[in-house]
């Protein structure tokens, strides 16, 4: 009888993506799985059990692939460090039953369920089928996210009362008045299918209807008194699930006011260059929201951030990167109508037939800064979130399908974008002061995330050389406040993303905690290589890597 082969860890990853794709058909369709086209998951708590126990014995079959031989290679090697990581940390989060409170306006089941059809291929009928049967599925998975939520209350978990609110009045935007948003999007279908759309659309309305009501009336009074802020266990735990790494809370806190005082004084000497005299640098912004150069139209403000993308990789490939024509192609596009402030983007499918895609959410508004737009366009497309995950799709043969697609690390990817906008700023691309004073404004975004996010949800104190309630205590209020005096964000987009860090705890501080990692595996490098460190040929040595937690992030940089 021949001898069975231990499998490597590589192999044991794409195993795991397999299964997880069965029972995850949203991933399916991110990766550009065809037969996940009519299905979604079961948000229940059988279904999320269901992933904890395939992360229970992958973890158990990549103990035995890491004493195969072979496995101690880098490239196995950094596969085994990322899946164990990521598994063990996202079991952590499911075994304090985090699954079963999670309500907010960004990261709940509900999300990606209306999501994942704006990414649905429609050139054919044949699509348009799959997005019927979909449809069908809408009011199944919607009702095991309840069933979810329903539990917590049981278990007292609850989700905290302001990012419920938030949610409520999500689903009611989802709703709509006379139709909602699902009708809305089968309206472009074929008239052959029109009467299947229509009454898919519509049962996918009427379940969003009933999770909406369900959830305002019934939930939203038994969580009412439930505490704002998670807590420091609660946050510590989060905080590893999104950053790959057991952070020193404390010293991150002290990081970000150290960021927020350096860049404070970077933003008067650029301000001063924009409004002479200015008070403050948001005065400057301000005056720029009214005499700067602006985008009009949304369809012109679409062109713009196509064209901004496009001139970056002319710019940048063969200068700063090696780019394959695949990984050249990327598409801006306006995000649906009831989606969270934040521009965000899409990596695309494995075979690219999809390609990457960044997503502005216009918030009503057809008028956009320049200064606002430049450096998020840099973080979000080229050469921040698109180069890097369309990187590691192209390169995903040399790594696994894990490493490419499925086990992002939010800090290593948020880092990198935040790290991209920097670059840009250093080879001169922010070349005048309101594009930089733009970018400077969005990396003091970052380092109040950090801030308000640690210092909120652990209750931490303000230092005394705060300007800002130096020696009090932060709150919710407090941090708000904070975040609306020292940002350019209209009120809109600061509510929205003060949801977001109550609902996501330990996520928004990835930004810069990621940046610094990025920066510590360069500078680590050059001292390393001296003269002969090569910047294009380390860019795409990092980016060809896959994702990686924090810690490991800085020490497999610092090789490269």
């Amino acid at each position: 009888m021949p001898e069975t082969k231990t499998p490597l860890p590589r192999e044991v990853a794409d195993a795991y993506v397999d299964d997880l794709v069965a029972l995850d058909p949203i991933t399916g369709t991110y990766l550009g799985v065809a037969e996940s086209a009519t299905r979604l998951p079961d948000f229940s708590p059988t279904g999320a059990e269901a992933f904890a126990a395939l992360a229970r014995t992958t973890l158990d079959r990549l103990a035995e692939a890491e004493r195969a031989p072979g496995a101690d290679s880098d490239i196995e090697r950094r596969c085994a460090r990322l899946l164990r990581e990521r598994l063990t940390a996202e079991l952590a989060v499911h075994e304090a039953g985090e699954h079963l409170r999670t309500v907010g306006n960004m990261n709940t089941p509900a999300h990606p369920v209306r999501d994942i059809f704006t990414l649905m291929p429609t050139a054919t009928e044949d699509d348009w089928r799959a997005i019927a049967a979909r449809l069908h599925a809408v009011p199944a998975a919607l009702e095991g996210y309840q069933e979810s939520l329903a539990l917590g209350l049981e278990r007292d978990l609850p989700a905290q009362p302001e990012p419920t609110a938030a949610f409520v009045e999500q689903l009611t935007e989802w709703a709509g008045e006379d139709r909602g948003w699902f009708e809305d999007f089968a309206a472009a279908g074929p008239e052959t299918l029109r009467a299947e759309l229509d009454e898919a659309a519509r049962g996918a309305t009427a379940a969003v209807v009933a999770l909406r009501d369900w959830v305002r009336d019934a939930y939203a009074p038994e969580i009412a008194d439930a505490p704002a802020v998670v807590g420091r266990e609660r946050y510590a735990r989060w905080a590893r699930n999104f950053n790959g790494s057991d952070l020193d809370l404390d010293e991150a806190y002290a990081y970000g006011w150290s960021e927020f005082h350096r860049l404070l004084a970077e933003m008067r000497t650029e301000a001063e260059k924009v409004l002479p005299g200015a008070a403050t640098p948001w005065v400057a912004l301000a005056h720029l929201d009214e005499h700067g150069t602006r985008i009009e139209g949304v369809e012109e403000a679409r062109q713009w951030l196509q064209s901004l993308m496009d001139e970056a990789i002319e710019q940048l490939d063969g200068t700063h990167f090696e780019l394959a024509d695949r990984v050249r192609k990327v598409e801006a596009c306006i995000a649906p109508a009831g989606s969270a402030a934040a521009p965000y983007y899409t990596e695309p499918s494995e075979d690219f037939s999809r390609p990457g895609r960044t997503w502005l959410p216009t918030m009503g508004e057809t008028s956009f800064p320049v200064y606002d737009l430049t450096s998020t366009w840099y973080h979000e497309g080229v050469p921040g979130h698109h180069l890097q995950l369309a990187q590691w799709t192209h390169v995903a043969d040399s790594l696994s399908r894990y490493q490419a697609g499925i086990g992002m690390v939010s800090a290593n990817v948020e880092g990198w974008a935040l790290y991209a906008e920097r670059l840009m700023d250093e080879l001169g691309f922010l070349d005048t002061p309101e594009k930089r004073l733009g970018y400077l404004d969005a990396q003091m975004m970052r380092a109040v995330r950090v801030i308000i996010d640690i210092g909120m949800h652990l209750e931490l104190e303000i230092p005394a050389d705060s300007p800002f309630h130096p020696g009090e205590r932060w709150t919710p209020a407090l941090a708000h406040e904070f975040f609306a005096a020292h940002s350019s964000r209209p009120a809109a987009f600061v509510a929205s993303e003060m949801i977001r860090y109550l609902s996501m705890p330990g996520q928004a501080i990835g930004y810069k905690l990621g940046e610094r990692a990025w920066l510590t595996g360069r500078a680590n490098a050059q001292k390393a290589h001296g003269d002969a460190f090569d910047a294009k040929k380390w860019h795409m040595a990092a980016l060809s890597q896959g994702s990686l937690g924090l810690d490991d992030l800085v020490e497999e940089l610092s090789r490269l």
